[in-house]
C-alpha cells in the first residue's frame, strides 16, 4: 500500500486470494520511494494512511477482517484502526507496534529532529558502517545493501514524516474496549525499548496477550523467521 506525495486518494493494494471468503490485512512496513507503481511517494502520517486504507476495506466490502496484523510502523496502524472502531475485526496482532509518546509536543519535536538526523545520516552510511548496527550473524551483505537503499529511497520529507508521526499519532479520546482477540508480540532483544509500547497497549487494550519471540530483535520475525512466522498466525487465529 502506498501514497502519492500530492496526499491524493491513490492507493495501491494488492490483493491475493480473493477466492477465498476470509480476509487478512497486512500491514508491511513499506518504504515510499521503493515502490514501482508510485515511486515518487511520500510518507504522510499515520492517521492519514490508516483512515485511507479503512475507507478502502469497507468501500470494497471488507469491513470484517479475520486478522488484522502490522510490524513496527504497521502495528501502530493496527493500533489506531482497532481505536476507531469502525473494522469488525475477528483477530489482531500488533507486531511490536510504535506507541505515540504521551510528552509535551517541545519534547516530541527535539525527539522527532533526533531521529531525522539520524535518518538523514543513515542515507550516506556505508555498508561498513551498517554492518556495525546490524548483527553480522542474522544479517548477510545483501541485506545491507538492501537496507543502504531502501535508507537512500526516502525523502527528507518522509524521514520527518514517518518518524514523528510514528512516534506521535493521534487517537480517539474515547476508545471502546475491543471485541477482538488481541496480541502484542515482541523479540526477546527488544524487550527494553518496547517497554513504553507494552505499558501504553495494556492501558488502552487492557485484555491483549504479550508474546516475547526469543532470540529475536525488532521486526526480525516475518523476515527472517517467514515460515515460523506463518505458523504463529495461524495458530493465532485459530485459536
Amino acid at each position: 500500500m502506498s501514497f502519492d506525495s500530492d496526499n491524493s486518494n491513490s492507493i495501491t493494494i494488492h490483493e491475493f486470494g480473493k477466492e477465498n471468503s476470509e480476509t487478512i490485512v497486512l500491514f508491511h512496513p513499506l518504504v515510499p520511494g521503493l515502490d514501482p507503481d508510485q515511486p515518487k511517494s511520500e510518507f504522510t502520517s499515520i492517521e492519514d494512511i490508516e483512515l485511507k486504507i479503512r475507507h478502502w476495506l469497507i468501500e470494497n466490502g471488507y469491513g470484517h477482517v479475520k486478522c488484522l496484523y502490522g510490524c513496527s510502523m504497521g502495528g501502530a496502524l493496527v493500533t489506531r484502526m482497532i481505536a476507531c472502531n469502525q473494522i469488525k475485526i475477528d483477530n489482531a496482532v500488533i507486531d511490536a507496534g510504535i506507541t505515540p509518546y504521551q510528552l509535551p509536543k517541545l519534547f516530541t519535536y527535539f525527539i522527532g529532529a533526533r531521529d531525522w538526523c539520524m535518518g538523514e545520516m543513515g542515507k550516506h552510511a556505508s555498508i561498513k558502517a551498517l554492518s556495525s548496527v546490524f548483527n553480522p550473524d542474522k544479517y548477510k551483505e545483501e541485506d545491507l545493501l538492501y537496507v543502504n537503499k531502501v535508507l537512500n529511497g526516502m525523502s527528507s520529507k518522509t524521514i520527518w514524516n514517518a518518524f514523528y508521526s510514528t512516534n506521535n499519532y493521534s487517537l480517539p479520546k474515547e476508545i471502546p474496549e475491543p471485541t477482538c482477540k488481541i496480541q502484542y508480540w515482541y523479540g526477546e532483544e527488544e524487550k527494553k525499548e518496547r517497554n513504553w509500547d507494552i505499558d501504553f497497549i495494556k492501558k488502552i487494550y487492557p485484555k491483549t496477550v504479550f508474546v516475547e519471540n526469543k532470540g529475536q530483535n525488532h521486526a526480525e520475525f516475518f523476515t527472517l523467521h517467514p515460515e515460523e512466522f506463518c505458523k504463529q498466525l495461524r495458530e493465532f487465529i485459530e485459536s
